[in-house]
């Protein structure tokens, strides 16, 4: 049986490789990892605490140690993460700072 499956030069290996598997491997290396303090892994959606007291920039507040964050979203840059709390708008936190629960 005959592949019909057109193939493309991939300049990073210097291979000729099935268009599907090229495109499976861009989107690969497209995705960002985040991670929390301890390593975990955090997706859109996750949960997380707060592992030290932060102060707010513009807000005039402080999240205290172990304030919980509820779906997170993450914004493509590998140590920021965005979010909703009480009272702020547009709070993004550094993923160094947070525990995926």
């Amino acid at each position: 049986m005959a592949d019909d499956e057109d193939y493309v030069f991939d300049e990073e290996s210097g291979e000729w490789l099935p268009a599907s598997e090229l495109a499976t491997k861009r989107a690969a290396a497209d995705r960002i990892e985040v991670r929390d303090s301890v390593g975990n892994l955090l997706a859109d959606g996750d949960q997380v605490t707060l592992i030290k007291d932060l102060d707010v920039k513009g807000a005039g507040q402080t999240l205290k140690r172990g304030t919980l964050i509820r779906a997170i979203r993450l914004t493509g840059d590998p140590q920021e993460i965005d979010c909703r709390f009480d009272g702020i708008k547009g709070l993004v936190l550094r993923a160094e700072f947070v525990r995926k629960r």
